[in-house]
């Protein structure tokens, strides 16, 4: 099937300020931030699932999309997907691109047919990579849609599901390998429970511990030398999912001894679902280095549930940026695009205007958030805040040996009367606004 002409009209996207068409108008990839260009800090990707798989569905109604290559579900059908998916990444210019197999190709009738099939489709995306195409930041496996996952992946209590796992995660990374992808993400989806009624939940949390550990063990036989990511992901589709939030993810990291091995994928809606801000997540995963990469995207504040939304707020996304940049900024990570057009987009231009809107926004948190670390004023007061812990005395309380009772008599000795300090929030938020 030929698709060539679907994106065909759209001219590859430049930076141009003043443009009222499709352009950038805040992203100028080669502009310096920080010492580098803005292009190597943000380093874009593209979601092949949400952007050439997802149909414009909702729960009450069907597919509102009509693309040429819906519903491919034959390999014809994939291969004009992929055709289409390169004749974008053409026009968008972003660096990357990221995909589970269920995307890239339809499922066969055995574990060697979706292998053959999935192959297949990464011959295709090799020469249309060597050919000038996007790189690819990660690869995954989706663990969830079939009906065989409707009790986890790993944490199944039906050992051929688990097995069955394996050998799908085995093939992903294989390609993510062969296709010189940067990261192998592992997106639990349905790793959790719905009712402890049925549910063994210690014996689940071993079975995950042991998946992961060989997925790891797998990564250094086969020489894989990007990073393996966990996407936390709390309440959807289980209630008690088992990769929460960041620090659901290290606490199981550190009880099987993957700390050092796994590092996380952030979602900002997923950020929200669990309670929490996105530069929390971010922040806290900087904190227990286990920081890899980000999936941006929004979530309706009206809505209880993740809408994956294109970004469009500049504040918020400066803040994620903040903790990025004060963390060191991505190594083998980078900002996946997980955001999906509103069922009523209907057009090409769609798409495009919403990564290049999204792209627009977060090249402006960027920038504001590299004028506040430069700048140094929200540091500033932070090492004021904490300026006491600096003194000889104090750091003593916290070295080893220090002993409670010690500390206790001296604080008598001392007659200490500790008096509050103001935490100065208003003024802080109202210095980050001149930013943004």
């Amino acid at each position: 099937m030929d698709v060539s002409d679907y994106f065909g009209s759209i001219a590859p996207l430049g930076f141009a300020p003043d443009s009222d068409g499709l352009a950038f108008r805040h992203y100028d990839e080669g502009e310096i931030v920080l010492g580098k260009p803005m292009k190597d800090h943000l380093r874009f990707a593209v979601a092949y699932w949400h952007s050439f798989g997802w149909e414009g569905g909702d729960p009450f109604g069907g597919r509102t999309f009509d693309r040429p290559w819906f519903p491919a579900d034959t390999m014809a059908l994939a291969e004009a997907r992929a055709d289409a998916a390169f004749g974008f990444f053409r026009i968008l210019g972003a660096p990357y691109f990221c995909f589970h197999d269920h995307d890239v190709r339809p499922e066969g009738a055995s574990l060697t047919e979706s292998r053959d099939r999935l192959n297949r489709i990464a011959d295709i995306f090799q020469h249309k990579m060597e050919a000038g195409g996007p790189k690819l930041l990660w690869g995954t496996a989706n663990l969830f849609s079939n009906r065989r996952y409707m009790s986890g992946a790993a944490t199944n209590p039906d050992p051929d599901v688990f097995a069955y796992a394996a050998a799908t995660v085995r093939d992903c990374l294989d390609v993510t390998q062969r296709l010189g992808g940067e990261n192998y993400v592992l997106w639990g989806g349905r790793e959790g429970y719905e009712t402890l009624l049925n549910t063994d939940l210690g014996k689940e949390l071993d079975q995950m511990g042991r998946f992961l550990s060989m997925v790891v063990d797998y990564k250094h036989r086969i020489g894989f030398k990007g990073a393996i990511l966990i996407e936390p992901k709390p309440q959807e589709p289980t209630k008690h999912q088992y990769d929460y939030d960041v620090a659901t993810v290290y606490g199981f990291l550190r009880r099987y001894g993957l700390e050092d091995e796994v590092k996380v994928n952030i979602e900002q809606g997923h950020a929200i679902l669990a309670g929490h801000s996105f530069e929390h997540e971010i922040s806290l995963a900087n904190a227990l280095g286990i920081f890899g990469s980000i999936d941006m995207n929004r979530n309706d504040q009206q809505s209880g549930w993740d809408t994956d939304q294109f970004p469009n707020n500049v504040p918020e996304v400066a803040l994620a940026y903040y903790e990025i940049l004060k963390g060191g900024g991505f190594t083998t990570g980078g900002t996946n695009f997980d955001s999906k057009l509103r069922r009523q987009s209907l057009d090409a231009e769609d798409l495009v205007a919403a990564h290049a809107g999204a792209m627009d926004v977060c090249a402006r948190g960027l920038k504001a958030a590299a004028k506040m670390l430069e700048e140094g004023r929200l540091e500033a007061a932070r090492d004021a805040r904490y300026a006491g812990w600096q003194g000889q005395a104090a750091q003593a309380m916290l070295a080893p040996g220090a002993r409670l009772e010690e500390i206790a008599d001296a604080a008598v000795a001392r007659g200490l009367d500790p008096q509050p300090v103001s935490g100065r929030q208003e003024q802080l938020e109202n210095l980050v606004n001149r930013y943004v």
